[in-house]
């Protein structure tokens, strides 16, 4: 199988469904709580560099998303909707999640961050699988 063998509008497709969970998430359903659990103010929000800090996480969305489907298209077998949403469920709670929590004990982080981020991350994950799912 060649590595660009994947259906790309569904790479961009999903990473913008990632994107767009991420804003809902730490926007409107637990901004708030975020700022609280990692110190930050609105004010301090605002001295973001908004091009780079958005333009960024969209190419690691985009990269996220290419590696979910190399991963389904790698499989001999033709996937379930079931299968690829259990997948990328799976790939956030295996490996997105042990690897986030042990940055946080090392940095010491406040409890609800886990939380917060964790959740966010499980639906990002799924919000990929659907749209992968649905589009090959």
């Amino acid at each position: 199988m060649d590595l660009l063998d994947v259906n790309w509008l569904a790479v961009v497709l999903a990473a913008l469904a990632g994107f767009v969970v991420g804003g809902i998430w730490y926007g409107p359903v637990m901004g708030k709580s975020w700022m609280v659990a990692v110190g930050k103010t609105e004010e301090d929000l605002k001295n973001i560099n908004p091009a780079k800090t958005y333009g960024l996480t969209f190419l690691l969305a985009l990269l996220a998303s290419w590696t979910l489907a190399h991963t389904f298209a790698s499989y001999a077998a033709e996937l379930s909707t079931t299968v690829k949403v259990l997948t990328a469920f799976g790939v956030a709670l295996g490996f997105i999640l042990p690897a986030l929590w042990t940055n946080y004990l090392f940095q010491d982080a406040k409890k609800p961050l886990y939380w917060i981020d964790g959740a966010y991350w499980l639906l990002f994950y799924i919000a990929m699988g659907l749209v992968h799912a649905f589009m090959s």
